[in-house]
């Protein structure tokens, strides 16, 4: 989905300001990479079943829909991450 469509989703599905809960995936030995990019979030980290990778879930009360965009594309940055 491009930025432009997933921008409208969220406009149409939250009343900013709202909290917005963002997930990633990565390998357990880079999670700090994710971690250190968002401070001020709520952070929840679920290793997978073997430990290799983690999920880290981050909550925080979001501005606006194109705040989130800016976060998805800092996260974007970062080699190996999966956003969900």
């Amino acid at each position: 989905m491009d930025n432009e469509k997933f921008k409208a989703l969220l406009e149409e599905s939250y009343q900013w300001p709202d909290y917005y809960e963002f997930k990633f995936i990565i390998k357990t030995a880079d999670k700090q990479l994710i971690i250190e990019k968002l401070p001020g979030f709520r952070i929840q980290e679920t290793p997978s079943k073997n430990g290799n990778y983690t999920s880290v879930s981050a909550r925080k009360l979001m501005a606006s829909a194109q705040e989130v965009l800016e976060i998805y594309s800092l996260m974007s940055t970062i080699k190996g991450v999966i956003s969900l």
